[in-house]
């Protein structure tokens, strides 16, 4: 790996500046030196924005797919939008499809009194909207993803506050201790356990740090998970930030804006609302066909899955089992469905496993959602036409006739003939569009 392409996860900005011009000026060299694209991609990869395990930046989880040769790649953070534009135009330059989504917790009212996604909070769930072309910049819309900010960071102010006191001597400062490990302040609980982690490191050494954490986390700890081992950090983060830790705050209806608000919210901004699949095993995820049909009333049409936490490789088991049910069901809604790892914990794969027996038959669904999302993004971009919105609802009224047109929009597009799209309109039909697309110039 060259020096310049470690500089793109560099947190200092003029670092990163120069990492990322040597990125565009070897673009040309990097796409030669690419495979072609032959595999669906990775549609749900955390960056250092909301914590990335290997530290990755939007420019480089770009380039690592380009590599990886992914057909669409897509990034999400929760609470900001900070890495859209560098992911995008990143993308740009390595002709490589690009998709920005974020991700958050809401409240569900009609759900309060079962799990859903979030293991232990009854009417929490974790939720996503994909396909932002840019970070929204009307007043109003801004602001509700400052307010995401701001909800997050005092969570984040509370728990902290609370841990301190209880791994005493032990005492870590948010502004001096966790921000710094972001790249624009926008902290998660990861980023505060690794902050715990280190500092303890710099107090204590050898028999003296496992003795330490044995003793605050109630288990035994080796020396040779010190001072930061995956293993540690989560069993750190699951001791004192999750539920009947220390740290955790039980939230209130207030924590979190309501399901509604932020579905309403995402397709104002231009994006598809987005529902996080976890493992089907909650009450909520056992009612899935009302919990979608509930998310389809406020503008939701797609389903996200972390295909990696839901089966393991030759084994036929009731995970594997729901995973395919749920997959199902959102087909036979005409739902949009994609699938991704996270990145946000050590050992995560950059790419699933769609080699293996167990999702070679789902690949041909995620390959068609990521078309989807991209098509979305390109033409939100250069004509303001997207999967929802009057213009899909006008020329694309059957959702399976949009789900296809759109897949193969996505599979028509590259950024490299995206231009097209420019004299794009609202008054042109999809097979003007496609069209336009397929016009080869001399």
């Amino acid at each position: 790996m060259s020096d310049w392409e470690y500089g793109l996860d560099l947190l200092d900005p003029a670092a990163r500046k120069q990492a990322l011009l040597r990125l565009e000026q070897s673009a040309a060299s990097i796409c030669d030196s690419s495979p072609p694209a032959f595999q669906p991609g990775n549609m749900h990869a955390h960056t250092f924005h909301s914590f990335n395990s290997y530290g990755y930046s939007p420019a480089r989880i770009a380039l690592l797919a380009k590599r990886f040769g992914m057909e669409v790649a897509g990034i999400v953070d929760f609470d900001t939008l900070d890495g859209a534009d560098e992911f995008h135009e990143v993308g740009r330059a390595l002709n490589l499809r690009t998709v920005v989504s974020l991700e958050t917790r809401v409240f569900v009212p009609e759900f309060s009194t079962r799990v859903i996604n979030s293991p232990g909070e009854p009417g929490v769930a974790y939720q996503m909207a994909c396909g932002f072309v840019r970070r929204p910049e009307p007043m109003r819309l801004a602001a509700f993803l400052r307010d995401l900010k701001e909800r997050s960071a005092r969570r984040n102010r509370a728990a902290l506050s609370r841990v301190n006191e209880f791994l005493s001597p032990l005492q870590i400062d948010y502004e001096r201790d966790v921000l710094p490990l972001t790249p624009s302040g926008n902290a998660t609980e990861r980023h505060m356990v690794l902050a715990f982690a280190r500092r303890a490191a710099e107090i204590f050494s050898g028999s003296d740090l496992a003795a330490f954490w044995t003793s605050k986390l109630g288990t035994p700890v080796s020396e040779t998970d010190l001072p930061d081992s995956p293993a540690l950090l989560n069993l750190i983060r699951s001791r004192t930030l999750k539920q009947g830790g220390p740290g955790y705050v039980v939230p209130t209806t207030d924590s979190f804006p309501p399901l509604a608000e932020f579905n309403a919210w995402a397709v104002r901004s231009g994006a598809i609302p987005t529902v996080a699949w976890l493992d089907g095993s909650s009450p909520g995820e056992q009612a899935m066909d009302e919990y979608m049909a509930l998310n389809e009333s406020t503008g939701a049409s797609a389903l996200n899955i972390i295909p990696d936490r839901n089966f393991t490789p030759g084994v036929r088991d009731d995970r594997l089992r729901r995973l395919y049910e749920v997959i199902d069901l959102a087909v036979s809604r005409h739902w949009i469905v994609i699938a991704g790892t996270e990145l946000n914990s050590y050992g995560q794969r950059f790419v699933d496993r769609f080699d293996s027996e167990e999702l070679r038959p789902l690949v041909e669904v995620f390959q068609k959602g990521a078309r989807i999302l991209y098509a979305h993004t390109a033409l939100k971009r250069w004509a303001g036409l997207g999967f929802l919105g009057p213009w899909a609802d006008r020329h694309l009224p059957r959702r399976e006739d949009r789900l296809s047109w759109f897949a193969d929009m996505g599979r028509l597009l590259t950024p490299a003939n995206e231009h097209k799209l420019g004299n794009v309109g609202p008054a042109d039909s999809p097979e003007e569009i496609q069209r336009r697309i397929r016009i080869v110039f001399p």
